[in-house]
């Protein structure tokens, strides 16, 4: 078998199973707990079924990083043949995917790199992506970190929750915060400001929010190329089928994906949740 370099994500990259088995993608599954059952993410639950599961449990979910042995296994079996492995995560801002990664490759003869993607959900899945192609085009570790470096430093990523809930839950705001935004019928946006979460600007209408994403995209969108567009949500796909044909209409650009995102991030956002993401060439 020839040398060449394999790519392993985890399971929050939001790319569909048809598009990571054509692109040759190992991926390591995060794993979720809810009502004492843990379940792999995208092996033993959907993301649907999960989201089921969300708004009927009394309790919070708790997601988990893949340990250390279960990628000291993926990378020892894949590098048998002598193949470099570049191993790209999820923003470690977020979860302490890349650091289990991390120790795995100081463990394994194998030959591993690991990239913080600073991403998550579909943008982690662009660099992915880009990723994959040039490594199944025969190209080194070296050209591809210097196009994920590209990639990462052109991408952007907003999400609106549509409850507060959540947040609650997750740590990310008090509850006295939550119940006068519940109040006043606050939808927060963030961003992802180099892997972490960012608040944007809020609203209160999902128009409100449209308008936003569609002014924000356009501003950065200037004198670029815009390479790709993807729209994860979980109980919104009206609202995201609207923001796609917004965009499609101002960008004319119309391969934008809409996708189911994974229970690791509904477990912190909750139903009706969006995202939006894109990246440039500049």
């Amino acid at each position: 078998m020839s040398k060449k370099v394999k790519i392993v994500t985890d399971s929050t990259l939001d790319l569909t199973k048809e598009e990571v088995e054509e692109l040759g993608v190992t991926i390591v599954p995060l794993s979720v707990t809810v009502d004492g059952k843990s379940y792999l993410d995208g092996i033993d639950i959907t993301s649907s079924e999960f989201s089921k599961l969300l708004v009927k449990s009394d309790e919070v979910p708790q997601s988990s990083q893949p340990s250390t042995g279960s990628f000291l296994e993926v990378y020892d079996e894949l590098g048998k043949d002598g193949s470099s492995i570049l191993s790209i995560h999820m923003s470690s801002g977020m979860s302490g995917t890349y650091m289990s990664a991390k120790t795995a490759s100081d463990m394994t003869d194998s030959h591993v790199t690991v990239v913080d993607s600073k991403f998550i959900s579909v943008a982690l899945g662009f660099q992915v992506r880009e990723a994959a192609i040039l490594a199944n085009e025969g190209k080194g570790i070296e050209e591809i970190l210097e196009r994920l470096d590209k990639t990462r430093k052109n991408s952007s990523l907003y999400i609106m929750v549509d409850t507060l809930d959540y947040l609650v839950k997750g740590g990310r705001i008090g509850r006295g915060k939550a119940f006068l935004g519940s109040l006043l019928k606050i939808k927060p946006i963030a961003s992802l400001d180099d892997g972490v979460y960012t608040p944007a600007t809020k609203v209160r209408t999902h128009v409100q929010m449209i308008k936003f994403m569609k002014n924000t995209f356009l501003e950065e969108a200037k004198g670029k190329t815009v390479k790709g567009i993807g729209i994860a949500q979980i109980e919104a796909t009206e609202l995201a089928n609207q923001l796609k044909d917004t965009l499609s209409e101002v960008s004319g650009f119309d391969d934008i994906s809409i996708i189911e995102t994974t229970p690791i991030v509904s477990t912190h956002t909750g139903p009706g949740a969006l995202a939006l993401m894109y990246y440039f060439e500049e």
